[in-house]
């Protein structure tokens, strides 16, 4: 096989090129990690670049106008997206999410979600397509983006008051024009439309009965999610993390909730409805009830590197394979001997690192949410 030379356009993450076996099988739609964990999940970043500068993510004394984002000809391209998909349908993922960034600030994004609804499982099943979003743009692609195949839409929101929802994208963004952008999405018909607020104490928290109030009867499923550890950029603190069972309990204290099961294996979320039919609400407690045993998710930066956990300090990188002279056989086989090598299982491991050191400095340095999304 003759040799091919792939420029590489960025280092800031250690990844190596995942060897290809001499020998490929055909994947069998089941692939296990060493922890017993099936892949059925696929999450796509298309773009490292956002509109928003949200502290917890991509606060701006970081990502200000001089930081260096991936050029164009780092990031895969649609068809390198979708045959990466292809191959991790074949291996049993039944379910894709984009992100970002912010996905819809890729171009013609919504040629990508065609070429994505279009696959299907080895039995012949649709797959669950679905995308995560500021809003910011959502309103104007919403019937696009519906016409080519998405099927659902996540709406990440954090406050109602205006000051202080511009405060947190910290670019004088108005809660408006996101409350427009759900609207958009509804009439689309990507229902049921999910909205993730990121709870962080002291700074929005009061903002949890006002969200929980609009979006009851709205068949709007509003999500709180504790202020993660992610990366090294958000500076972090343990005590800045509102524990989901007391967002819980703000919430009954207004209206009686009852739990309710999980949707499918793997989710995230725990799951209320209210008990006066309003509809239902999700805590996700990655930090204080960590669900790493039942995780069955990877993740894909938007230049083709996978990574095995949202806290991954290293990737794997599929773009050299995709763009050398291997068949579609052989990169499964790659991607399968990664899977069946995962461990990973950081939020369960968090709680013994010593009280006296941040997580942020108890490990090499992890990789950003912008970077392979949330």
């Amino acid at each position: 096989m003759a040799e091919r030379v792939i420029p590489v356009a960025d280092q800031r993450y250690a990844a190596a090129v995942p060897p290809v076996p001499a020998h490929a099988d055909a994947p069998d739609g089941r692939v296990v990690d060493r922890l017993g964990r099936e892949l059925r999940d696929l999450r796509i970043s298309v773009t490292d670049r956002c509109n928003f500068r949200c502290s917890y993510c991509m606060p701006k004394e970081v990502f200000d106008k001089d930081y260096a984002f991936l050029p164009h000809s780092s990031l895969l391209s649609f068809e390198e997206i979708a045959r990466t998909a292809r191959i991790f349908v074949a291996h049993g993922v039944r379910k894709i999410r984009l992100t970002g960034g912010e996905p819809l600030l890729r171009k013609d994004v919504e040629r990508l979600v065609a070429m994505l609804a279009a696959l299907r499982t080895p039995d012949g099943a649709a797959l669950d397509l679905t995308l995560t979003t500021n809003g910011s743009v959502l309103a104007r692609k919403a019937q696009a983006l519906k016409a080519a195949g998405l099927q659902r839409v996540t709406v990440s929101l954090d406050a109602l008051d205006d000051a202080i929802f511009r405060r947190m994208n910290d670019v004088d963004f108005p809660v408006a024009d996101v409350l427009a952008a759900i609207d958009a999405a509804q009439r689309a018909g990507m229902v049921p439309i999910k909205v993730n607020m990121v709870v962080k104490r002291g700074t929005n928290d009061h903002e949890i009965v006002p969200m929980a109030r609009h979006f009851r009867g709205s068949g709007v499923v509003l999500r709180f999610i504790e202020y993660m550890d992610v990366g090294a950029s958000n500076g972090w603190r343990m005590d800045e993390v509102l524990p989901s069972e007391q967002v819980v309990e703000r919430i009954a204290e207004h209206w009686p909730l009852e739990a309710m099961e999980a949707a499918a294996p793997g989710e995230t979320a725990q799951r209320w409805r209210y008990r006066d039919g309003g509809g239902e609400v999700g805590v996700i407690s990655s930090v204080t009830r960590a669900f790493c045993r039942d995780c069955n998710r990877a993740r894909l930066s938007t230049e083709g590197k996978l990574y095995l956990c949202l806290f991954a300090t290293r990737g794997h990188d599929l773009r050299t394979l995709l763009r050398g002279e291997y068949s579609d056989e052989q990169i499964a086989a790659a991607v399968g001997l990664v899977w069946q090598q995962r461990d990973d299982r950081y939020s369960e491991l968090r709680s013994l690192i010593p009280p006296e050191r941040s997580a942020a400095d108890a490990a090499p340095r992890r990789v950003e949410m912008h970077y392979i999304g949330g």
